[in-house]
């Protein structure tokens, strides 16, 4: 699975209407919300977008006929595999209709080409994890997690004998980091893997 490393946009102009296609990584619904609201032009004819974060997903035709807009352009996120991405695409009506085709055409191409030029990343799925350490075994194991591809401290707390890391583990390899994190304090850290 891949992301966007970054914003990327581009604009073509098809039968005198004018689109501009503008995509981004989003991490969650609302960022995706304000990043549509943040790019849609109130002075354009129709702002359409979609955004997909794991299995979720929403679009929008924005006044256009019903699955001529939203549809394609989250189409087009899902025809190059990405997740965590987000596609607006507005239109500056030309005065020449594209019929219902066109329209699917125009804004699943005008997407597809945008996210064709983004920088991408791969995506590593991942799984919580709460580790419990006594102080005497932080340092230790803050080092060695450090070296773990894929893996991020994402929190910290702290209390009287020791920390509460907050992690996200590589997915396909989480078992194996449980046992490595028992091994290297000798059990005196506990792992939870909150569902």
């Amino acid at each position: 699975m891949l992301t966007l490393e970054s914003a990327a946009s581009f604009a073509q102009e098809i039968r005198r209407s004018r689109f501009l296609a503008h995509a981004a990584p989003v991490a969650d619904e609302g960022v995706a919300k304000a990043f549509v609201d943040a790019r849609s032009d109130r002075d354009a004819t129709h702002n359409c977008w979609a955004w997909r974060i794991g299995p979720r997903y929403r679009f929008s035709d924005d006044g256009e006929p019903s699955g001529t807009a939203g549809k394609p352009i989250l189409q087009a996120i899902d025809g190059q595999d990405l997740d965590g991405t987000a596609v607006v695409v507005t239109r500056w009506f030309g005065g020449i209709l594209l019929g219902g085709g066109g329209l699917v055409r125009a804004y699943g191409g005008t997407a597809a080409a945008c996210l064709r030029a983004a920088r991408k990343r791969v995506v590593t799925p991942t799984r919580a994890a709460l580790v419990d350490c006594p102080f005497a075994d932080l340092a230790l194991l803050k080092a060695r997690l450090a070296g773990i591809p894929g893996l991020a401290v994402e929190a910290e707390t702290f209390g009287p004998a020791g920390a509460v890391l907050t992690l996200a583990l590589p997915m396909a390899e989480a078992d194996e980091i449980v046992r490595r994190i028992a091994d290297l304090t000798g059990g005196r850290a506990t792992v939870s893997l909150p569902d």
